[in-house]
C-alpha cells in the first residue's frame, strides 16, 4: 500500500490511524533502512505531541503478546475473524482493495475523460513513468493503463521488490537516471518517477527536460482551475517548506491567495488543512500535495501536470518557459551531503551558527567574483503555527541577502546511516535575457561563498555532494 492510499483509507474507513512500515525513499532490503511511521485519524503524520507521548507511553511497557500462529488470507477481500485466547471478543482482520480505493478518489479529482483522450486518443502523447521498483507499480497499472489507456511499455520498474531492486528509490536526477536517460532520446513527451512509498515525485519534459519541485508546486498553483476539483471547493492558500524557493510565492502574490512558510515536514501542511486554510503545497525533496488527503501525493501530481498539459495543449518545456516569463525565476539548487559523520557534521552547524549570530554579521558585504552579497538577515529557523500559535524551533540557519537570494543549511535525512548536509541556495530572477540560464552557472557565486562560509568540504572531507537537484 502506497503512503497515500494509506492516508486515503484511514479517512474513508474512519480509523483512527494507521501504521506505516516503511523504506520512504531510502535504500531497502535486509541491509537498507526500515521505519515506522503513524498515522492519525486525519490520515497524515502525528504530530509531535502524540509521537512523544507514544514514546513514553513505550518505556512503561512491561510485557507483550503476540500470536503466531494466526493466519489471515490476504488475498480474499473482506473480513475474516479469530478467536483469540484469553479475548472475549473475536478479533477481525478485514482485507481491502487500497488500489481501488485510491483510484476513485482520484477519479472525483481529476476528469479522467480528458486525460484518457491526451494518453490514448488520437494525437495522443508518448509518456514515460518509473515507479522505481516501489510501490506504485500496481497503482499506475491499474490507473494509467487499464482505466486511462496508456500502453504497457509506458511504464518501467513497476514490479515491487523488497529491497527495490538494489537502488535507491529516490526519484532525483541522479538515482532516476535510467528515465533521465530514456527521457533524453526524445522518444517521450512527458516522463515521471516516484520515490519507494508513491509519495514523491518528478517531472520531466520532453528530451529530458527537468522541472525543478519548487517550479513544479508554483506551475500547478498558476493553473489550478486545470483540476476540477478545485472548481468545485476553491482555493483557501498554498504553502510551502521554509528550504524550497520562493517560486510559489510569486503566484500567490499575483493571484492574492495566502501563503504559508513551514519548517519540512508534512504534518506542518496537515494542521492548515485541518484548519481550512491550505489548499495546495509543496516540499523541494519532490513532495507535493493538496488538501484531497494529508500526505504529499506523487501520482496526484503526475496527474495534475497532465490535467494542465491536457488544457493548455503546450510542452512541459512550454508551460515551464511561459510560467517563467510571467513571474520570473527562483533559481534553484540543494546539494547533499549523504552519510557524513555526525560529530562533523554537527560541529559545522553549531560553528555556523555562532557566526551568524554576531551582530556584525547582519549588513555584513561579501564579494564572489562579479557579484556583492548583503546579508540582510541571518537565523535558525522558527515557525509559528497559525492555527495553535504553538512554536517550532531550530528548524534550518537561513541567511538572507538583500537581493533575495537566500542559503539554507540543514542536518536532514531519514537514512540511518551518518548525517546528511543539505545545502539550498535560490536566487530570482526576473530579467528576460537571464531566465532561461542553467542554475548551476547562475547559482554558483551563492554556492561558492556558503561552501567558504561553512568550510563544508574541509569539515567533512567531501569535495563534492553526492546529489545535486
Amino acid at each position: 500500500m502506497s503512503t497515500p492510499a494509506v492516508s486515503c483509507m484511514i479517512r474513508k474507513m474512519k480509523a483512527i490511524g494507521g501504521i506505516i512500515l516503511t523504506a520512504s525513499h531510502n535504500p531497502g532490503g535486509p541491509n537498507g533502512d526500515f521505519g515506522i511511521k503513524f498515522n492519525i485519524s486525519n490520515g497524515g503524520p502525528a504530530p509531535e505531541a502524540i509521537t512523544d507521548k507514544i514514546f513514553q507511553l513505550s518505556r512503561t511497557i512491561e510485557e507483550y503478546a503476540i500470536c503466531p500462529d494466526l493466519r489471515v488470507d490476504l488475498a480474499t477481500l473482506g473480513k475474516q475473524t479469530f478467536d483469540l485466547e484469553n479475548k472475549f471478543r473475536p478479533f477481525t482482520v478485514e482485507i481491502v482493495d487500497p488500489v481501488e480505493s485510491y483510484a476513485n478518489m482520484l477519479r472525483n479529482i481529476f476528469d479522467f475523460a480528458a486525460l484518457k483522450e491526451m494518453l490514448s486518443g488520437h494525437n495522443h502523447i508518448k509518456i514515460r513513468l518509473d515507479a522505481m521498483h516501489g510501490v506504485m507499480g500496481p497503482y499506475l497499472r491499474r490507473i494509467l493503463c487499464e482505466e486511462l489507456g496508456c500502453p504497457a511499455n509506458s511504464l518501467i520498474n513497476c514490479v515491487p521488490l523488497e529491497d527495490f531492486g538494489g537502488q535507491h528509490p529516490d526519484p532525483n536526477l541522479t538515482y532516476a537516471a535510467e528515465l533521465v536517460q530514456s527521457m533524453q532520446s526524445g522518444q517521450y513527451d512527458f516522463g515521471a518517477a516516484f520515490d519507494g512509498d508513491g509519495d514523491r515525485n518528478m517531472i520531466l519534459g520532453k528530451h529530458g527536460f527537468f522541472v525543478n519541485p519548487s517550479d513544479s508546486v508554483a506551475v500547478i498553483a498558476a493553473n489550478i482551475f486545470c483540476i476540477p476539483y478545485f472548481q468545485h471547493t476553491g482555493v483557501r492558500g498554498f504553502a510551502r517548506s521554509m528550504p524550497t524557493s520562493a517560486a510559489l510565492d510569486n503566484v500567490a502574490k499575483a493571484t492574492k491567495i495566502q501563503l504559508y512558510e513551514t519548517p519540512t515536514g508534512w504534518k506542518f501542511f496537515g494542521k492548515l488543512m485541518d484548519a481550512g486554510k491550505l489548499s495546495l503545497c509543496g516540499e523541494e525533496s519532490f513532495g507535493t500535495g493538496s488538501d484531497h488527503i494529508r500526505e504529499k501525493d506523487g501520482l496526484w501530481a503526475v496527474l495534475a501536470w497532465l490535467s494542465i498539459l491536457a488544457t493548455r495543449q503546450q510542452s512541459v518545456e512550454e508551460i515551464m518557459t511561459e510560467h517563467w516569463q510571467t513571474y520570473g525565476r527562483n533559481f534553484f539548487t540543494r546539494f547533499d551531503y549523504e552519510e557524513v559523520d555526525i560529530l562533523a557534521a554537527v560541529e559545522m552547524m553549531e560553528d555556523l551558527e555562532i557566526m551568524m549570530s554576531d551582530k556584525a554579521f547582519t549588513g555584513q558585504i561579501f564579494s564572489e567574483g562579479e557579484k556583492m552579497y548583503k546579508v540582510e538577515r541571518a537565523d535558525n529557523f522558527e515557525y509559528s503555527d497559525p492555527v495553535d500559535g504553538s512554536i517550532s524551533k531550530h528548524q534550518g540557519l537561513r541567511i538572507l541577502f538583500s537581493d533575495g537570494s537566500r542559503i539554507i543549511f540543514r542536518l536532514s535525512g531519514t537514512g540511518s546511516s551518518g548525517a546528511t548536509i543539505r545545502l539550498y541556495v535560490d536566487s530570482y530572477e526576473n530579467d528576460a535575457g537571464k531566465i532561461f540560464q542553467d542554475p548551476q552557472v547562475m547559482l554558483a557565486p551563492l554556492v561558492n561563498l556558503a561552501l567558504k562560509m561553512s568550510m563544508l568540504q574541509e569539515r567533512t572531507g567531501r569535495s563534492a555532494p553526492t546529489v545535486i537537484t
